[in-house]
């Protein structure tokens, strides 16, 4: 990796990587790249700033809640970050781990991990392929996960609207809390923002 984005050799991010989450996880996040460097490729984005972030994505995902609750806390973040769990906090606030021991100072690499999980109305190409990549990622099995997956080969800001749309119908199914930030995502991506007439069903 050059030294643009990180110091680090690829092997020793892995190796970095790793050592915070179960195997499973990190082969997930392999997947997640493999799939972000793709769809960098066809959208015409930086491969190098797609791996970091996929390889940093859930970095923090398998830390305990009261070392998010620290963070906020100490570090000057809505308060209200308090009132939510590991789902919204490994994103929000897993880029500051991110940057903080990875030493990874890219706005747009660290936003694009701020987002992966909630989206946001304005993403940049990066957090779309991150978004995106997280959900179609080879060891993801669902169902509407394939359809997902072709509709990121044909419309990138399509498929940000199909996951968008099929997140938010499994949060209420479940009766689970939803994110301001979700619900700002679904309103500007499918409500608003699907003006080419797509069957997102």
């Amino acid at each position: 990796m050059s030294e643009a984005y990180t110091e680090m050799e690829r092997e020793l991010l892995l190796q970095k990587v790793q050592m915070h989450m179960s195997e499973k996880r990190f082969k997930h996040v392999l997947g997640v790249e493999e799939t972000a460097v793709a769809l960098a490729e066809k959208y015409g984005a930086d491969p190098e700033k797609a791996s970091i972030a996929a390889l940093c994505h859930d970095y923090a995902k398998e830390r305990p809640d009261d070392e998010f609750q620290m963070v906020i806390r100490r570090d000057g973040f809505d308060l209200d970050l308090l009132n939510w769990n590991n789902a919204i906090w490994h994103g929000v606030v897993g880029a500051d781990f991110v940057q903080r021991e990875l030493g990874i100072d890219d706005e747009e690499i660290l936003n694009a991990i701020r987002l992966h999980t909630t989206g946001a109305a304005q993403m940049t190409l990066l957090d779309k392929i991150i978004y995106v990549a997280d959900y179609i990622e080879p060891g993801r099995d669902f169902p509407g996960v394939q359809e997902a997956r072709e509709i990121a080969l044909v419309d990138l800001d399509e498929a940000v609207a199909y996951e968008t749309k099929h997140t938010l119908e499994h949060l209420l199914a479940t009766e689970k809390a939803v994110y301001p930030k979700t619900i700002e995502t679904y309103n500007y991506w499918v409500a608003k923002h699907n003006r080419k007439g797509a069957d997102l069903k």
